[in-house]
């Protein structure tokens, strides 16, 4: 089979799932981290986080009120804080 071939099929199977006739193999999701409630758990305040978190008050305050959520990197270091508070305090000293 060729690259178009199998490029071709891919698609077919990605607008079958899309119209329900087909299951997607598999489903990934992602728990968004709930900021605000980690944030109020640490008692540190939106400029503080944003600083251990190398990031900017307004990114914060974007996920505190749902308008953006965590990705990447600041998602799985969210989550690590989430479970492990001092894992926070780690942070803010380097």
């Amino acid at each position: 089979m060729s690259f178009f071939d199998d490029l071709k099929a891919s698609l077919e199977e990605a607008v079958e799932i899309k119209n329900g006739v087909k299951a997607p193999a598999r489903v990934t999701s992602y728990e968004v981290a709930d900021v605000k409630a980690i944030r109020e758990q640490l008692n540190v305040s939106q400029g503080e986080m944003a600083k251990v978190l190398g990031t900017s008050i307004d990114t914060i305050k974007s996920w505190e009120t749902k308008r953006r959520n965590p990705t990447g990197l600041a998602a799985k270091v969210l989550a690590t804080i989430r479970d492990n508070p001092a894992f926070f305090r780690e942070l803010a000293v380097h």
